[in-house]
């Protein structure tokens, strides 16, 4: 019989799994759905749901077929990390034909994460805030995560790539000013591409911004775009204004949907937080949702390799008597070319 338990941790976390070892090519996508149930023992915020079932163990598999891979977070009503599914609970549809899985895992494995800080003028008052956040989440990290920083303001600044050493980053972060637009879209894209040269199988970005963007090059249309194609999930913590204060551009108005849009299409999440006070708990939250994801793999029914996007989309069947879950993963991927 299933048992349920809670754990009074920090919310939300997720696992990570060291997959991509057996694939000749990964490739990283899922959706969300959400089914019912019964409420949850104990509402308490902070705490962290476990369903107890039997070990899980995987089959090895070949490294000569393709494997698309994808990341999936559950979380429960008061929006706490569901741990301890099975494969079975699982369902995977590739463009609305179910695909049978042939990877399951739920351990923790080494991530790299690149951080998006936005510092310019419209972060006066927030910045020293998102400072802290952005400490929190280093110091809830794992040795063997690596860490990128990009700033921006008029133009995003690599300020450092991947390092082990998070400390040096704390450093250099603290010497950052507000000042300038917000060239947002810039920032992401050098993410993106940063990213190429992480050295785990696991990769995120953390945007930390207060809104729309008002001086990229880059488009919307162009992000959107280069996000779909990479194997990069999306956290986005966004400060914003009581919608009643609200004094913004257009660009500044739109800044909450399209961060939003761009984590969920990666399969991440948007954090929209209006007292700066709690940015240093959103941080810590996501920190701990990256170490506990489930990851399935599975070899898609079809093989035609014509470059399309394929839609996914990740079922839950639940074991009796838990609430209704939330499933994130992402939303499609890119069929290969060649």
């Amino acid at each position: 019989m299933t048992a349920l338990s809670v754990r009074r941790v920090p919310l939300l976390g997720l696992a990570a799994v060291a997959m991509a070892a057996f694939l000749a090519i990964g490739m990283w996508c899922g959706s969300g759905e959400q089914k019912t149930g019964t409420p949850p023992p104990d509402d308490q915020a902070g705490a962290h749901v476990t369903v107890r079932t039997p070990p899980i163990h995987v089959a090895p598999l070949q490294v000569d077929v393709n494997l698309v891979v994808v990341n999936v977070t559950v979380t429960d009503p008061f929006d706490r990390i569901v741990t301890g599914l099975d494969q079975e609970n699982f369902q995977v549809y590739d463009e609305k034909v179910e695909q049978k899985i042939v990877a399951f895992s739920t351990e923790d494995a080494p991530i790299s994460v690149g951080l998006i800080f936005d510092c310019s003028g419209s972060m006066g008052d927030k910045i020293q805030k998102s400072k802290e956040a952005a400490l929190q989440f280093f110091k809830t990290s794992n040795p063997q995560d690596e860490f990128m920083l990009v700033s921006f303001s008029d133009r995003p600044d690599m300020i450092s790539g991947f390092t082990a050493k998070y400390e040096n980053l704390q450093d250099r972060l603290l010497t950052v000013k507000s000042g300038g637009r917000t060239a947002l879209l810039d920032a992401i894209y050098l993410g993106l591409t940063g990213m190429k040269k992480a050295t785990t199988n696991r990769r995120a970005l953390l945007v930390i911004s207060d809104g729309g963007d008002n001086h990229s090059r880059y488009t919307e249309s162009d992000i959107k775009k280069a996000v779909k194609e990479s194997d990069v999930q999306i956290y986005a913590v966004g400060i914003f204004e009581p919608m009643t204060s609200r004094a913004r551009t257009v660009e500044e108005a739109g800044g909450p949907g399209l961060l939003a849009e761009l984590a969920e299409v990666s399969g991440g999440r948007m954090f929209s937080v209006e007292n700066s006070n709690e940015l240093p708990d959103i941080a810590e939250k996501i920190s701990i949702e990256l170490r506990n994801q489930y990851v399935l793999g599975y070899k898609p029914s079809n093989l035609i390799r014509d470059g399309r996007w394929r839609r996914i989309k990740v079922k839950l069947n639940p074991p009796k008597g838990l609430p209704p879950l939330q499933i994130y993963a992402r939303t499609g991927y890119y069929a290969p070319t060649q």
